[in-house]
């Protein structure tokens, strides 16, 4: 029994460690502009740094991509253990999702110097919690209008999921508890990872917080 468990453990942090390591960013970055995304704009190995240094496709291909990570290890995970593909969130689903999210941040590929995992993040939560969409929407379209800044507007997202949990899926569909912690503790720790690069923003824009969420257009940012 015990070996049981080790061995589903196992395969779910293999899985989920492997298919976030995917540089999808990087392989954009040096196929379309020969260049190292990670040394160049805000060095995050991420879709909006593609966006401004590659193009909005490639941006919105690696989007895609960083976004089905999470979600493409937790099926292959469930398949291989034999358990329902769609079945409610539990803690192989929680731990494999994680260490996708820790691929991406520290990738196998690139000697552990990868981007900062939000958008695995976002789509594992979305795979878990589809009825979050139209919130997401909602939250991300008002935010952009305001702020014309979208790594901001799409940070605000990982603030939704966990009301999202609480207040749809554990009251109307009998989730346990435990997605709402998950999700929460999923936005502080990729909060965490924005620090260092949000004191560089602040900065750059004069040490004013207003120019570092508030952008005059959406090629603007420092």
């Amino acid at each position: 029994m015990i070996s049981y468990i080790i061995g589903n453990i196992t395969i779910a942090i293999i899985v989920g460690y492997v298919f976030g390591s995917f540089p999808a960013a990087y392989l954009a970055g040096r196929l379309r502009r020969g260049i190292d995304i990670r040394d160049v704009g805000s060095r995050n190995m991420g879709a909006m740094n593609i966006f401004y240094q590659v193009g909005p496709l490639d941006a919105a291909l690696v989007t895609l991509a960083d976004l089905s990570k999470g979600v493409a290890a937790i099926l292959l995970v469930r398949w291989l253990l034999g358990k329902d593909l769609l079945s409610p969130f539990d803690f192989l689903t929680g731990l494999t999702a994680a260490a996708a999210i820790m691929g991406h941040i520290f990738p196998v590929f690139l000697k552990f110097h990868g981007g900062k995992g939000a958008a695995t993040a976002i789509g594992v939560l979305i795979f878990l919690m589809p009825w979050a969409v139209p919130f997401l929407f909602v939250v991300f379209a008002i935010a952009l209008l305001i702020t014309r800044n979208p790594t901001f507007s799409y940070s605000l997202l990982l603030i939704v999921f966990p009301f999202v949990a609480g207040f749809v899926y554990v009251d109307h569909y009998d989730e346990p508890l435990s997605l709402v912690f998950y999700s929460a503790g999923l936005g502080i720790f990729l909060g965490i990872q924005y620090i260092p690069r949000l004191k560089e923003m602040h900065g750059k824009a004069g040490r004013d917080w207003r120019k570092v969420i508030r952008r005059r257009s959406l090629r603007e940012r420092f």
